[in-house]
């Protein structure tokens, strides 16, 4: 079968389940990994013939996208400030209200020699941008999971960036002596993107997600959602400079209750700023 007709018998076969030019994107993506050819390529070359192994990768990736399998992991791969990101199933797949978190930060950053801790790293994405962006900055990154620390590594390594992992649990930081001792010299900026999303608020989101990436790095209980973000400023007024400042991405609808945890810890001033969507997804504090 040739590019053209293939790419016609591809999108046809997901139709119903994806809008028409979100399913082009995915015909480019694929072509890109599988064929190593660009859309301006393809479109050069439509009565080239497919190899029967070609066309297999294809329906495999089809297969996956029936199941709502989201196309970075089918990729293995996505895009995160302009630099490529491996992602997998252990980790959450980037997103752009997370490059405004680290837009904001470099924006906000007069020298290049902060000491940066990036809490919950998942796939390393904001501690590696930060890494390459700010040439002289100390990055550090700590999460729960193993798995996604060799993911983040991997990261570090395509991306040419130096950054120390380590394995912590930021609900019992106490137990891990060591790192404590080691922190003891203190953070310009503390950064994190923790689980803030409501067990309520699961049936409105895509099965993309529900299904697919890590409960872990998503969910908390309805009861307590600003859980991991206590914690954090409890840990950031502690490991935090004089000057020192806490960036964090938030639920857009705990934006009101978020400033008044963070003044009740002791955070006097608290920006909450909207990401590009209109909504309240950031804030800063000193």
């Amino acid at each position: 079968m040739t590019t053209g007709k293939f790419r016609n018998h591809f999108i046809n076969s997901l139709e119903g389940l994806y809008p028409i030019e979100e399913l082009k994107s995915f015909f480019y993506l694929l072509a890109g990994k599988y064929l190593n050819l660009s859309r301006i390529n393809i479109a050069l070359q439509l009565n080239n013939e497919l190899t029967h192994e070609e066309q297999s990768s294809f329906y495999q990736a089809a297969d996956r996208l029936r199941n709502h399998e989201p196309i970075q992991y089918i990729l293995g791969e996505t895009e995160f400030f302009g630099m490529p990101i491996t992602v997998n199933k252990q980790v959450l797949i980037p997103r752009p209200e997370t490059e405004e978190l680290v837009s904001w930060i470099i924006e906000d950053v007069d020298k290049n020699e902060a000491t940066i801790l990036d809490i919950g790293t998942g796939s390393g994405c904001i501690a590696i941008s930060l890494a390459k962006k700010l040439n002289n900055a100390v990055v550090s990154a700590i999460d729960i999971s193993t798995r996604a620390i060799e993911v983040a590594k991997k990261n570090t390594l395509i991306n040419n960036v130096n950054i120390e992992f380590s394995r912590v649990d930021v609900l019992n930081f106490e137990a891990d002596s060591d790192l404590q001792h080691k922190w003891e010299s203190k953070f310009d900026i503390i950064v994190s993107n923790p689980p803030y999303v409501r067990m309520q608020e699961k049936k409105l989101m895509k099965l993309n997600v529900v299904d697919h990436e890590p409960d872990i790095a998503l969910f908390v209980k309805d009861d307590d959602p600003l859980l991991f973000y206590r914690k954090i400023s409890q840990l950031s007024k502690q490991y935090l400079r004089h000057h020192g400042t806490l960036y964090l991405e938030i639920n857009e609808y705990l934006g009101l209750e978020m400033e008044k945890m963070l003044n009740k810890a002791g955070f006097k001033h608290v920006v909450l700023k909207k990401d590009m969507f209109g909504k309240n997804r950031m804030i800063k504090c000193w």
